[in-house]
């Protein structure tokens, strides 16, 4: 039976990508790394990498291995820190996204205070990238950002909660012409963008080369709600992610984007060294929270 040192291994190789890299952060040879790896994959009798003469890439198998492997990690730690009177108590400072304080989060945090009264959380709104250096430099316990479609520090873990699919939406009564089809609304209408920099920007791009269509960029904000409320007045149309969508839907409808919906993965991040058994059970119960939120409402 593989030991949990095993599933360790096995994230820091997803996390960066390579042998040698996972073993400059655990202390061990790229060989033995890849020695745990094979005795990984004899035990689950699946293989998760597709080897090749100079690297190696995580195949489909081993990607929906990820977050169960992540879990059986944190539940382990969760164990071994826990008090004994099983009460969460102290202060938390996190970061959260708009979306994510308006969605299937703000959920799991009312199921968190309800279930550990004596648990603070000061929580701040802003921007993923932001709140990720945030929490890299120890100003901030722990954010709920999109996760970084880039490579970030090593010393960042990121704990999947949810994915919200990023869809495109319409104004009601529009100020131009709206086609019927969604490539040819994207081609014509006025588009919306959200800051282009930001992570949740990087996604929609991708969704639009997804579709390959070249949008008409009217503006750039930086506040997806803002976004959201000039289509809502009729003056473009824009892609956003679906739970603030379903917030305000009045005034705007949505349209499936071709193909499989792009999603914007949501993670809770924090840093790989804090010991902090707050920061640590928080960790597990935000996951379970919001896998739970995330089924009562399918």
């Amino acid at each position: 039976m593989p030991s949990i040192a095993h599933f360790r291994t096995f994230l820091a190789v997803v996390r960066h990508g390579s042998f040698a890299a996972a073993g400059k952060e655990i202390g061990l040879t790229a060989a033995a790394v890849g020695l745990q790896m094979r005795g990984l994959e004899e035990e689950v009798g699946i293989v998760l990498f597709d080897r090749g003469a100079r690297s190696i890439v995580l195949n489909t198998a081993g990607r929906k291995l990820v977050p169960r492997i992540e879990d059986l990690v944190l539940r382990y730690e969760s164990v071994v820190s826990r008090p004994e009177a099983g009460e969460l108590s102290g202060k938390v400072v996190m970061g959260a996204l708009v979306s994510a304080l308006m969605g299937a989060f703000a959920d799991a945090l009312w199921r968190l205070k309800r279930e550990h009264p004596q648990l603070e959380v000061k929580l701040l709104a802003g921007l993923s990238r932001d709140f990720a250096y945030r929490v890299e430099a120890g100003e901030l316990d722990a954010a709920v950002v999109t996760q970084s479609p880039q490579r970030l520090s090593s010393r960042l873990r990121w704990t999947p909660l949810y994915t919200e699919p990023l869809v495109l939406i319409v104004p009601r009564k529009p100020h131009f012409r709206v086609a019927k089809d969604p490539r040819e609304v994207l081609r014509t209408a006025p588009f919306i963008r959200f800051e282009s920099q930001t992570w949740t920007g990087i996604l929609i791009r991708r969704a639009l080369g997804q579709v390959h269509v070249r949008v008409k960029d009217e503006m750039e904000l930086n506040s997806i709600e803002a976004i959201i409320e000039l289509v809502r007045q009729g003056f473009g149309v824009s892609i956003v992610p679906q739970s603030l969508e379903q917030i305000r839907a009045e005034g705007a409808v949505y349209l499936r984007i071709e193909g499989e919906a792009p999603r914007a993965p949501i993670s809770l991040a924090y840093r790989r060294e804090d010991r902090s058994t707050i920061v640590r059970n928080f960790v597990v119960l935000a996951r379970q929270a919001a896998r739970s939120t995330l089924q009562k409402k399918k």
